[in-house]
């Protein structure tokens, strides 16, 4: 994604910090297969990406997670789309059997999978935090990813900066 990278030094910077608080920290990803649906070569909107098993669809070296990461694949049918960390997945049971009560979201892209996951877990009754300093859009639309902070905020997600967060 243009511009993605840059939000790698939020990221290591949130990750110690949740390092540092013995916090349990959950990585989704979109893991698909080659097909899916959402693919133009499907009929789809998007160019092929993230295909499971390639080093394309792997999580930057770059990016600090911690040896203990659950990581949860999500957009595994190819019949089916999945913009949320929780959509189709055990994300949510995981949580509750860790306890975790707070969740912070952050990644690519704000648009899409950010804030459906951010919904879902509102929805699913955590407390959720958006990181935005640690997140980029990618506005197919202009004003998309604006109206989906706003959107996120409206049910209830807490918007959170690097400068303010502690």
């Amino acid at each position: 994604m243009p511009k993605g990278e840059k939000i790698i030094p939020f990221l290591n910077y949130y990750l110690d910090l949740f390092k540092k608080a013995q916090g349990k920290v959950f990585a989704t990803r979109d893991w698909h297969p080659i097909n899916h649906l959402s693919f133009k070569e499907q009929g789809g909107i998007w160019p092929s990406h993230c295909i499971c098993g390639t080093k394309e669809a792997e999580f930057t070296p770059k990016l600090k997670l911690p040896k203990n990461v659950t990581v949860i694949s999500k957009a595994t049918d190819p019949d089916k789309e999945s913009y949320s960390g929780f959509d189709g997945t055990e994300l949510c049971k995981k949580l509750k059997k860790n306890k975790v009560i707070n969740v912070f979201v952050a990644g690519l892209a704000i648009d899409y999978c950010v804030k459906n996951t951010v919904i879902d877990a509102i929805n699913l009754g955590f407390k959720t935090f958006f990181l935005k300093d640690a997140s980029q859009g990618i506005d197919v639309n202009p004003g998309d990813v604006k109206r989906s902070i706003e959107m996120m905020q409206n049910k209830g997600a807490i918007k959170v900066k690097k400068q303010n967060f502690f």
